[in-house]
């Protein structure tokens, strides 16, 4: 069938049930279909539905021509809620992902500057982030409200953090992070360590899986998920705390945590910038 006879209005619905990237490629087909695949009608579908609530959070205005030229420009985090948290969309999906600044967390003993130090830091997205001087107890907690994500989405969390170069005590003991919705809990441990590269990180979570299958078959019960902490491409690094499936339609309470408080070492120099939420990269999610 030519799709070009196909009436505007009917072609653009049928692109509106697809997704962002499907109707970028079938927009090359050929002058007419790029019409239809370009028009407001296709891409506002491609918004969230409360895109309009979310416009009015930001903290610098957006000018867009065009709905399609608003989902891009959307696909860049820009700050919100008087610049405590970014959002974005995920660009092939259309997802919402969001990032909560250390402000926006409960650390404990943040506000006493013996213990912690706000201050600015040139490649963050946030006015400040918080670096930890000295403490005994490390707890990082962050929540948000299901209602804010994107439903039937599969979502991972991270705290994304910097090592300075005087960092001390931070891998005697592994830290315990977590994630919880409803009755719902994933539970790992992480050793805050930095490592160079993703070939690092997949081969010590390789090596990680494996020691698990090993230790499984000889009997031992109770085991949590080992995580690493991977450089990313902004220079900071980011330690997963969990994942997540947010089914929509309830209004849970997310609770995401990162804390090593049975140590009674010192330890410091870790740079908190946030904790970021976004969806899993597969095409096919797994319910918890």
């Amino acid at each position: 069938m030519n799709l070009d006879l196909l009436p505007d209005d009917c072609f653009a619905h049928i692109l509106s049930l697809t997704s962002p990237i499907d109707a970028c490629r079938i927009s090359l087909v050929s002058s007419s279909i790029r019409i239809s695949a370009n028009s407001d009608n296709v891409w506002e579908k491609f918004l969230p539905p409360d895109y309009q609530q979310i416009l009015t959070r930001l903290r610098h205005p957006l000018i867009f021509s065009s709905k399609k030229h608003l989902f891009f420009k959307l696909c860049n985090p820009h700050l919100i809620d008087g610049g405590l948290k970014t959002f974005s969309l995920e660009k092939t999906t259309g997802k919402k992902q969001y990032m909560l600044s250390a402000r926006e967390l409960n650390i404990a003993w943040a506000d006493n500057p013996l213990f912690w130090s706000w201050k600015p830091f040139p490649t963050s997205r946030f006015v400040e982030a918080v670096e930890l001087r000295t403490t005994w107890w490390l707890e990082i907690q962050g929540k948000i409200n299901s209602g804010m994500l994107s439903p039937k989405t599969t979502y991972e969390c991270y705290v994304i953090v910097k090592f300075v170069d005087r960092a001390y005590g931070l891998d005697f003991l592994p830290s315990k992070v977590t994630v919880e919705i409803g009755n719902v809990k994933s539970e790992g441990n992480v050793y805050l360590r930095q490592y160079e590269s993703k070939k690092q990180c997949l081969e010590t979570l390789w090596y990680s899986n494996r020691m698990e299958l090993v230790l499984r078959s000889m009997a031992f019960r109770g085991i949590m998920e080992e995580r690493v902490a991977c450089k990313r491409e902004d220079g900071w690094i980011e330690i997963e705390l969990g994942s997540f499936y947010n089914n929509g339609g309830d209004n849970l309470e997310v609770k995401m945590s990162l804390k090593e408080v049975t140590g009674t070492h010192l330890k410091g120099g870790l740079v908190v910038e946030g904790i970021e939420l976004r969806p899993k990269q597969q095409t096919t999610t797994n319910h918890m």
